[in-house]
């Protein structure tokens, strides 16, 4: 991942386009608010930007050294980082950029970042930095430190590391890596979500009781009725509207309820399967799930198409 040259030391700030932390203190209502992006890019671009903002770097250890002689062929100190923030293979370059986006990038990174840094306006960025930190310890808090994909989980570690090298946030984290990874015939995977449990088993339910085969495979569904139940999401995230998550009690996830992002086709999917299981003897596969979950789950639903 480019981005994360400039954490580790092998390639400059100042050749980086301008991700402005204080774009998260413009008001909510303008477009251009992080809180109305889709939810995987802004989650992306939160650390991304408290990152960039900060400057981050880690330690320049010999090991980087020799790593930045490999990859350039000329000196580090003599490259022109404003030249190389806009060079691109033209192999890479699948979408070159329109007069308007460069106009923006210009004005960016030519005036809008030198101003933000001058006293007294750079106050204005340590505001945007703490406020930053409050929501990615949010997001780490409300999904049990899995985050809503690798990349996010990754960045937020390190945000944690430069605030805090000895913090519990990043103890917590360390141990949900293991979510992402696993291995293969070839070697160590890492896969792009922390999983697709509550997703496939519903599925997997489905097709079972669409066929004569239930009473065969009972004990296969009572584990899988169990599983379901326990994985549907029971309580909203405190405070959710201002760190502009939806309403999550009575969802699934793709995963696990740890994950904690509502997600309407696998809560769709997972009541059907819970319905459809309800039909058959609780000898067989199980007590049903109470009512009142039951209308959590469609309450959830409608939510989704307000």
């Amino acid at each position: 991942m480019f981005f994360l040259l400039k954490v580790v030391g092998l390639y400059e700030w100042s050749g980086n386009n301008s991700i402005i932390p204080e774009l998260w203190l413009v008001p909510h209502f303008l477009p251009i608010h992080p809180g109305r992006f889709w939810c995987f890019c802004r989650l992306v671009y939160m650390p991304m930007s408290y990152l960039y903002g900060k400057k981050f770097v880690g330690p320049i250890t010999p090991t980087i050294v020799a790593i930045r002689e490999e990859l350039y062929s000329v000196s580090y100190s003599e490259i022109d980082w404003n030249k190389a923030r806009d060079t691109c293979a033209k192999e890479d370059l699948r979408y070159p950029r329109s007069l308007l986006q460069n106009v923006i990038w210009t004005c960016l990174n030519k005036f809008v970042e030198p101003v933000l840094n001058c006293w007294p306006i750079n106050k204005l960025r340590d505001t945007a930095l703490k406020n930053l930190m409050k929501h990615i310890h949010y997001e780490d808090e409300s999904t049990k430190y899995i985050g809503v994909c690798p990349i996010n989980k990754a960045l937020d570690m390190i945000c944690c590391w430069s605030e805090d090298p000895n913090s519990d946030a990043l103890k917590l984290h360390l141990p949900r890596i293991y979510d992402y990874l696993w291995l293969a015939e070839d070697g160590m995977k890492a896969q792009v979500y922390d999983g697709c449990q509550s997703w496939e088993l519903a599925f997997i339910v489905q097709a079972y009781c669409s066929t004569d085969l239930v009473n065969e495979f009972g004990p296969t569904l009572r584990k899988a009725h169990e599983f379901i139940k326990s994985s549907q999401v029971l309580e909203n995230h405190p405070n959710s509207e201002a760190y502009y998550r939806h309403r999550s009690k009575g969802s699934w996830t793709l995963s696990t309820a740890d994950n904690g992002w509502s997600v309407s086709d696998c809560t769709a999917e997972a009541l059907k399967a819970l319905l459809l299981l309800s039909k058959i003897s609780p000898n067989l596969v199980g007590g049903p799930m109470k009512g009142e979950r039951l209308h959590d789950a469609v309450d959830c639903l409608l939510s989704f198409m307000v």
